[in-house]
């Protein structure tokens, strides 16, 4: 979390925007439209990518080819099932092939909309994209709502739409690689880091599940998820075991995005306590990661009223609701794919437990990625890291 939440960098593009032509304006606007792309990056060879890569730690092990990034903006649905727009970013590897299979990532938590994959130039933000791109395949990593060009703020947390605005930049990306005469196989690779963790695996399940008459999952495989916010994540924030800045961070962003769509308190007063009562307003994409921590009490407990500690521990009503479809990715399944769930020891953020509860409710094997190469002193943020090469050979070696 330490790196998204830091300042936003816009992304640096390298080309211009081409429109793309729509449905006829008479026809309902489908679900995972092209509105537009733009191209952004060109790492024109391996050597180009291996060098963009490693200047922020990740592995140059899997690169191949050199990789072309794009912004699209596509039609999904809101929160609330209303229509609207989503951005997200599509790697395509430099290479001969024609025929592609697709990895689709999910990023981890992000409060400042520009510290988006397609918006953001910073490497931990695009270089799992890039990384499988580089590796052969057609890389796909969504924005979701309210980051990146999404109009309104994120709904942090909220799996049924960071799922609807995954497939539908699956969609999309589709019908843009065949603008670039090439076409996505029907297999899709599945994972994501910390937020994205829970996205992969409610996207997999999706399409276990028949939600698109063309993709199918061939793996999934998260690194780092909270998996299990009642009974993990929730009561690790009140523990030694969460630094506690980013407690306090994560705590304000539930309790905030959660209201909006689940209107979970009567008003901010009743969960915060007064001095911080303001902080409601800071998450709304429009303010920098520095800006949120700055204004951030050192302490949960500074942090919160009686009634905020009590709702958090003892969820009620309709937020227990809302964290049961949350906690639902690892426990109302079987996967029928192969699953592998990543994680590293000490996790300071998405406390271990998460990743306990989920390998034995789904049956899955773990992957411990190990510590020694930890992200600006976060055990969290570095197994992102050291995972995204992981899953990268194990994609590579499943799609042969």
């Amino acid at each position: 979390m330490r790196k998204t939440l830091s300042s936003g960098i816009a992304a640096t593009l390298v080309a211009g925007s081409f429109a793309v032509t729509g449905a006829p304006a008479q026809a309902a606007p489908p679900l995972g439209g092209l509105v537009s792309a733009t191209s952004l990056h060109e790492y024109a060879t391996r050597a180009d990518v291996d060098a963009y890569l490693t200047s922020d730690g990740f592995s140059p092990e899997t690169d191949r080819y050199g990789v072309h990034t794009y912004r699209l903006v596509y039609r999904t649905t809101s929160a609330t099932g209303k229509p609207t727009t989503a951005s997200g970013l599509v790697a395509l590897p430099v290479s001969g092939s024609r025929r592609l299979s697709t990895v689709e990532f999910g990023h981890g938590t992000e409060i400042y909309k520009d510290d988006a994959p397609s918006t953001s130039d910073d490497v931990f933000v695009d270089g799992p994209a890039v990384t499988f791109a580089s590796a052969g395949f057609a890389a796909v990593a969504p924005d979701y709502l309210g980051l990146g060009l999404g109009p309104g703020p994120h709904p942090w947390m909220d799996v049924p739409s960071e799922t609807t605005a995954s497939l539908d930049l699956l969609r999309a990306a589709r019908t843009f690689v065949a603008q670039q005469g090439r076409s996505l196989s029907r297999d899709v690779y599945l994972s994501g880091f910390s937020q994205g963790a829970s996205a992969a695996l409610s996207l997999a399940r999706t399409l276990q599940r028949g939600g698109d008459p063309w993709f199918r999952a061939a793996a999934v495989a998260p690194i780092s998820g909270a998996y299990d916010f009642r009974h993990a994540a929730i009561p690790s924030l009140f523990t030694p075991a969460v630094q506690p800045l980013l407690a306090s961070a994560y705590t304000t962003y539930l309790l905030v995005a959660f209201d909006r769509l689940h209107d979970i308190y009567r008003e901010p007063a009743d969960v915060f306590q007064p001095d911080y009562v303001p902080l409601a307003g800071l998450f709304d994409g429009t303010h920098t990661g520095q800006e949120v921590l700055g204004a951030l009490p050192a302490s949960i407990d500074d942090l919160l009223t009686v009634r905020g500690k009590q709702m958090l521990l003892h969820p009620t009503g309709r937020f227990a609701d809302a964290l049961a479809v949350l906690d639902s990715v690892c426990t109302d399944w079987t996967p029928r794919m192969p699953v592998r769930l990543y994680y590293s020891p000490g996790d300071e953020e998405a406390v271990n437990a998460n990743t306990e509860h989920c390998q034995a409710a789904l049956d899955a094997p773990t992957v411990n990625l190990g510590v020694d190469r930890d992200y600006n002193g976060f055990v969290h943020e570095g197994s992102e890291v050291l995972g995204v090469p992981e899953v990268t050979r194990w994609f590579a070696l499943l799609a042969g």
